[in-house]
């Protein structure tokens, strides 16, 4: 020991709360004062206050490592942190084996004590070592081969320093965590060896179980197969080192729990053999409640009513785990729900070693990540006889029979089995939640709404019972939480996806009917509204699912035609738009076998499909779909009827999205003319295709038009749809971008600040829509010279985009196209090329070589050669490249002008002066008259027109073109779109 007293604080993951207070206990023992949350911390204490205060008293900041404590996002990471930054000194000491690679860098280099694979003394002199590193001994040291004395952590010949702090009152020492020293009573089966995962929840429970001087019974409920007694199974042998007594009681049968308390009794020496199983067991529990370090195990306990009068007081813990959550008054009760993915990829990787993460995780996602289900189809998997293909097949078309089969160590029954004991148990005294279940067995295993449920009631008629009763609904799910098989929350209700299987597999032929046209019948009346309304998007969101779920047949009933096609609309325009394109093909082919190619349900079907493709960025394929989804419309419905035009308009889009602007234009100048006649100027569909002419009108280069129809547009959609539409802050975002190209920047990033400021609050971060603003903010940044933000906005937006559409989209391309050009403006020269020349690639590959995004791409490219040094391939590119946007775009076209603008320059930079000021000269006329005289392009162009003629000795020319715009020195330089 040391010849003064210090200040410790423990810094700990919760799941070594032992050693925590293993450690806390012997160095106040040793005469040191500790700061140890437990002990010291009350709840409602700020945690972040307290722990500043903590760390600026300590002496020291002893840390226990352990995997645990460096798992990312716990609370111990602040900790240590602030331990490094502020403390000269932290004492680490090692719970278990770890590697350099195991702990956080600032960390990795500093020397630990290991404390873990050693008894108690020898545990308890790693600690004194730990703790007086670096200090002199104030006395002779012992004789070396004289043996510590076991059971303290202070010097041969010393006694605690003055003013020690004795450890509180009530406080029991602790014992070694991890140690060889089993519970003096031991009644649990053996651990399951193949337990994997519940790290999470293993920690909870256990910090649940500690939270409470005197510990408040924790009731661990779940549905059949999710585990529970699996994890208090692998609680009680994790912790039985800190127990004195450790008893397992199978309380499925309520009348024999004071049985098996009068055997522990017994084992205890407090059974009275002429008392009889009830005065023994409460015997047990009067003694119980003035012993520590006990643990019972409640397992499958039903009937909180029937187990409340058994449950033992005192500082010992109780664990009951249950399907029934209603422990509200008995215990704290604590849901477990079925494996994390990552457990269950864990658990299926350790008994089937031959599975990879993708089988592992497409299998896991099949049984709902249901631990007993994982149990048996790795127990059939791992036997061999039946390959993963096949007991996915065996999955969809023998479900029941699959789930019968497969060793689960540890579990009662399959799953199969333990669906069906508990349907049985229900259908003599609640047959309303039995035929509840067979009902939402056709639907998903999402969450179900229950008021869904209460609107249509009166028009169900597989339920029994009163209709016009309000607690029905409350009267046939209390039963089946219970039982557990259903999961409740206050609004809702949720089935697991095996257990509808089963359920659909036990119902009746003569029923099946019937109990389809009731989960057709209520869907149907489930309908939120508009689907493209941001507000009603939540309720499709919870709806989309179940008229997805393939064992109702959703295509095959006609009244959930309009439903499926809302909800196709409203994939679409929450941005979701893969599920949206395979929702809109199931039900086209569907109905087109059915109802026929012409069916006006077909055509909408092919409609959406169409525009989900093209939202995809395949739009040539999106163009075939189109184009005869329009011939269609005009021979049923003629030219002018407003779903004819709708494809009219979506063709027209599609292209635009193709490069063919002329073709474009024509078309939806015609389509505008039709609705503005047919519907009037302000009908949504009008504005919307008011909207895309002026799109086509920006990529014709025709800016000051296209900037008066996107406000006339904007003005419209402000008025009668409100400014915060999704079709609104369209306008808003098109009027952005066509300010930003004549040239004003600073009202440009206004308008986009403001647009993706509402995106982001009524579509949210990831939305096509919120990304495509989030782009233009930072195109207006890097042209207003804010490089670093820029790139910050660019990475984010294109690591998002990379994430929801993929690494082809076009939009996708754009964000790395908008990249390449900022890390350019930041110097970063060699990685812009990189960028710039896979741009062009996928470009090239998906789009086409005359594509005008292909031909920014190659621009922007040539550019960065030219920045490397690499003149003669830079002019080759630029050459190229301005003769396809001549041919394609028209000589007069901002891209085409910026094309001959830098060849212009780069024939400067090989001293081609009067080649490159005719070339300029030409420029500079074409800008003036399409841009303008103060456009920042024309500007720009002006003056290297002025270099230009200055290096062919023209200089007084070069001051006359420049006296208007005061221009200081600069040199050539290029420009990048």
């Amino acid at each position: 020991m040391t010849d003064h007293a210090q200040q410790f604080f423990i810094s700990y993951a919760g799941t070594d709360r032992a050693w925590a207070e293993w450690v806390g206990w012997y160095l106040e023992e040793a005469g040191h004062r500790v700061i140890l949350d437990i002990w010291d911390w009350r709840t409602g204490d700020n945690l972040v206050q307290r722990m500043d205060e903590a760390l600026t008293r300590a002496d020291a900041v002893i840390a226990l490592f352990s995997t645990s404590y460096f798992e990312d996002e716990r609370w111990t990471t602040e900790e240590w942190t602030a331990a490094v930054a502020h403390r000269d000194r932290l004492i680490p000491l090692a719970l278990e084996p770890l590697t350099t690679s195991d702990l956080p860098r600032v960390l990795a280099a500093k020397l630990r004590k290991n404390l873990h694979g050693l008894d108690e003394t020898a545990a308890l002199t790693a600690l004194r070592e730990a703790v007086n590193s670096g200090s002199r001994p104030s006395a002779p040291p012992p004789f070396p081969g004289t043996a510590p004395a076991a059971g303290t952590l202070q010097a041969a010949g010393t006694v605690p320093a003055a003013g020690a702090v004795v450890p509180a009152a009530g406080r029991s020492k602790p014992r070694l965590p991890g140690s060889t020293e089993q519970p003096q009573v031991w009644s649990v089966r053996r651990r399951n060896p193949d337990f994997a995962g519940r790290e999470t929840e293993i920690a909870r429970l256990r910090e649940s179980l500690l939270k409470e001087s005197k510990a408040v019974p924790q009731a661990l409920h779940g549905m059949g197969g999710v585990g529970k007694t699996q994890l208090a199974l692998e609680y009680a042998h994790r912790f039985a080192d800190q127990y004195d007594v450790v008893w397992w009681i199978d309380a499925d049968q309520p009348d024999e729990i004071p049985v098996h308390y009068t055997e522990l009794a017994n084992r205890l020496g407090l059974a009275k053999p002429d008392a009889g199983a009830e005065a023994n067991a409460r015997a047990l529990l009067s003694h119980l409640g003035t012993r520590e370090r006990w643990l019972l195990i409640l397992d499958n306990a039903e009937d909180p009513a029937q187990v409340e009068p058994w449950l033992a007081q005192g500082p010992g813990h109780t664990l009951i785990t249950s399907r029934n959550p209603n422990w509200a008054g008995t215990a704290r009760a604590t849901p477990l729900n079925v494996f994390a993915r990552t457990d269950s990829l864990t658990y299926l990787q350790g008994r089937v070693g031959s599975m990879d993460d993708e089988q592992a995780d497409t299998l896991a996602a099949d049984l709902g990540d249901l631990p007993l289900a994982l149990a048996q189809a790795a127990g059939v998997i791992a036997n061999g006889g039946v390959s993963l293909g096949l007991y996915h097949q065996l999955l969809a078309t023998n479900t029941t029979q699959i789930l019968e089969k497969g060793g689960a160590p540890g579990y009662p029954a399959p799953v199969a089995a333990t669906v069906t004991i508990a349907v049985d148990r229900l259908t003599d005294h609640h047959p309303d939640a039995v035929a509840l279940l067979h009902l939402v067995a056709l639907l998903g295993p999402e969450p179900i709404r229950n008021t869904w449920l209460e609107s249509v009631r009166p028009r169900l008629t597989t339920i029994p019972g009163d209709p016009a009763d309000p607690m029905w609904l409350h009267e046939a799910l209390s039963p089946l939480s219970r039982y557990g098989l259903a999961r409740t929350e206050p609004e809702s209700f949720q089935i697991h996806r095996l257990t509808q299987a089963v359920l659909r597999d036990q119902s009746l032929p003569d029923q099946s009917v019937a109990i389809r046209n009731d989960a057709t019948t209520l869907l149907a009346a489930a309908n939120p509204g508009d689907p493209q309304t941001p507000d009603n998007w939540p309720a499709w969101a919870a709806l989309t699912p179940h008229l997805t779920a393939r064992h109702l047949a959703p295509t095959e009933q006609p009244e959930l035609r309009p439903t499926l096609l809302d909800a196709a609309h409203y994939l679409i325009r929450s941005g979701q738009t893969r599920t949206a394109r395979d929702l809109a093909a199931t039900a086209h082919t569907a109905w087109a076998t059915t109802m026929g190619e012409d069916h006006p349900d077909t055509l909408t079907g092919a409609q959406f499909l169409g525009h989900a493709t093209a939202d995809l960025g395949k739009h040539a394929e999106a163009r075939r779909i189109i184009e005869d989804t329009l011939t269609r419309r005009r021979h049923t419905l003629g030219d002018d009827h407003p779903d004819t035009l709708q494809s009219a308009n979506d063709l027209a889009s599609t292209l635009h999205d193709l490069g063919e602007h002329t073709e474009s234009r024509s078309l939806k100048e015609d389509t505008l003319a039709r609705r503005r006649r047919t519907l009037g100027d302000d009908h949504p569909h009008t504005l919307q295709s008011a909207q895309n002419l002026s799109v086509t009108l920006y990529d014709l280069g025709e800016h000051t038009e296209s900037r008066r129809m996107d406000e006339d547009t904007l003005t419209r959609r402000r008025r009668t749809l409100g400014d915060d539409h999704p079709h609104t802050l369209q306008s808003a975002h098109n009027l952005a971008v066509t300010l930003y190209s004549l040239g004003e920047h600073t009202n440009a990033r206004r308008m986009d600040e403001d647009t993706l400021t509402r995106r982001r609050r009524t579509l949210g971060d990831d939305h096509p829509h919120t990304l495509q603003s989030a782009h233009s903010l930072a195109v207006s940044l890097h042209s207003l010279g804010e490089y670093a933000e820029s790139r910050r906005m660019d990475e984010d937006t294109l690591a998002r985009r990379r994430r929801t559409l993929g690494s082809d989209h076009p939009d996708t391309l754009e964000s790395a196209h908008n990249l390449a050009s900022t890390l350019h403006s930041l110097g970063e020269h060699t990685e812009s090329r990189r960028m710039d020349e896979d741009t062009l690639a996928r470009r090239r590959r998906t789009l086409g070589d005359d594509h005008p995004h292909t031909l920014r791409s190659a621009h922007n490219l040539s550019v960065s050669l030219h920045s490397l040094g690499e003149y003669a391939e830079s002019r080759r590119m630029d050459e190229d490249t301005l003769a396809r946007r001549r041919r394609t775009l028209g000589d007069d076209h901002p891209d085409t002008l910026r094309s001959a603008h830098s060849l212009a320059v780069t024939l400067c930079h090989l001293r081609q002066y009067r080649a490159a000021a005719q070339l300029l000269e030409d420029v500079v006329t074409r800008q003036r008259r399409g841009l303008g005289a103060d456009h920042p392009d024309t500007i720009d162009t002006t003056r290297d027109l002025a270099k230009a003629l200055t290096a062919l000795g023209r200089p007084f020319e070069a001051q006359r073109l420049l006296a208007p715009q005061k221009q200081k020195k600069s040199r050539f330089r290029r420009k990048r779109r």
